[in-house]
């Protein structure tokens, strides 16, 4: 079984997928930090972010099973992630990987922006988690500052609209909503609240396929 959960940056999809997945016993990926991975090697290569042939060839030998989720969890990597994801060699060295990961037995959960339309549009439940720019933004901040006591709100909420339209405007694989996905917009939701809100619509979407 596949489970996709996709959304926007600081939508809530990260933690809720963990969630997802402990509760049904599934696999997890998170396919964001791929893309971190990439920019991630590249930064430490001193590679241009900008040279899509390079990418590529990082991306192709990205080993799934190395990755450091506390080191590519900074705004930085954030930010140079969003810059390669755009890049279509890229997406494609990834997605084998990626299908590859969604046979694993007994599920598989996978969080992402292109989950159900792109990686996995077979999936049996789809789930396309957003909230406002704001409301993202402050949540994000709230994990940032920690790290960054000097960042502003308003600087993190720039970046966050900034990285909305380079994903939605991309010419592969944008973000967007599948249609045969459900739509959970947590933004007036604590994570208790939006766990259970995804489980039942997953549950929903699960008894409809019988």
């Amino acid at each position: 079984m596949i489970i996709a959960i996709d959304g926007p940056t600081a939508s809530g999809k990260g933690t809720l997928a963990k969630r997802v997945a402990a509760h049904y016993g599934f696999h997890l990926l998170d396919t964001g930090l791929l893309y971190r991975a990439v920019a991630q090697t590249m930064r430490d290569a001193g590679q241009s972010l900008h040279n899509e042939n390079a990418a590529t060839l990082v991306a192709q030998k990205l080993d799934f099973e190395a990755l450091d989720e506390r080191r590519l969890r900074t705004r930085e990597i954030g930010d140079a992630a969003s810059v390669i994801s755009v890049y279509p060699g890229v997406r494609q060295a990834l997605f084998e990987g990626q299908r590859l990961f969604a046979q694993k037995q007994p599920g598989a959960v996978l969080d992402g922006r292109d989950i159900g339309t792109v990686i996995c549009p077979e999936a049996e439940a789809k789930l396309f988690v957003t909230a406002t720019p704001e409301i993202r933004a402050h949540r994000r901040w709230l994990e940032l500052v920690k790290q960054d006591p000097a960042l502003s709100e308003e600087s993190v909420l720039e970046d966050i609209r900034r990285r909305d339209e380079r994903d939605s405007n991309r010419s592969h694989a944008p973000l967007k909503i599948a249609d045969d996905a459900r739509l959970l917009d947590t933004s007036g939701m604590d994570i208790e609240t939006a766990s259970r809100e995804a489980l039942r619509l997953i549950e929903a979407s699960l008894s409809r396929k019988g």
